[in-house]
């Protein structure tokens, strides 16, 4: 038996990238179909809630068979897990951007707009996080994870406070940055629920409302 052609002719190192090629073409494969089935979680976790959300519906979501699904994840939880755990990732990257130490300096209208409009952003862009925050049967590993960078966003916070108001002592900054935080919250609670130039109208109320709370801490703290 002879050696095809193409054999003899081509170079061990070509042999050697050819087969590594198939394991990163399978891997890529298996990457997007992983982004895919998140993409179509996040969507079901929406219009159906965590706790009546099912791994059927997220197949048929994705346009995938359950068998499919199950190649990459066990059950709904561990589903639960890799989409909580990508938009974490986006949450630390989005409030490393709104909390960043140079907005702490800005006007006090630029500094809110600086920090509340990356916020804002990454909730109306992620619809599916507020529903795993808050969801009653939401995996603990995911309240855990939350809770952890809900204190890191408080940290955050009175460091900035502390930067505009140096000499508020540190229970008070505790408790401004808490207040500040809770106002953002509910607030944002009122934007999530409309849509259009309604949505834009309580992003509005929102900044006037963080505006006046702040506004006389700050004036108190200036030079006469």
């Amino acid at each position: 038996m002879t050696v095809p052609e193409k054999q003899q002719t081509e170079e061990p190192s070509e042999r050697r990238q050819r087969a590594e090629e198939k394991p990163r073409r399978r891997q890529a494969r298996g990457e997007r179909r992983v982004a895919q089935l998140l993409e179509a979680a996040a969507s079901v976790f929406c219009r159906a809630g965590y706790t009546a959300a099912s791994t059927n519906a997220i197949a048929r979501e994705a346009g995938v068979s359950p068998g499919t699904l199950y190649q990459f994840f066990p059950n709904k939880e561990a589903i639960a897990v890799g989409l909580s755990d990508q938009l974490l990732d986006h949450w630390a990257r989005s409030h490393g951007q709104a909390l960043a130490r140079e907005n702490a300096g800005l006007p006090l209208d630029r500094m809110l707009d600086a920090v509340l409009d990356p916020l804002i952003a990454f909730n109306v862009e992620n619809p599916a996080f507020a529903v795993l925050m808050h969801g009653a049967d939401t995996p603990g590993v995911i309240v855990e994870e939350i809770g952890t960078l809900h204190g890191a966003l408080l940290t955050r916070v009175e460091e900035m406070i502390a930067t505009r108001l140096p000499g508020l002592p540190a229970d008070g900054r505790t408790r401004t940055a808490n207040m500040a935080v809770h106002l953002f919250k509910a607030g944002l609670t009122l934007v999530m629920s409309h849509e259009g130039a309604e949505r834009d109208a309580y992003i509005a109320e929102l900044k006037t409302v963080m505006h006046r709370y702040l506004e006389p801490l700050l004036d108190s703290a200036s030079p006469a």
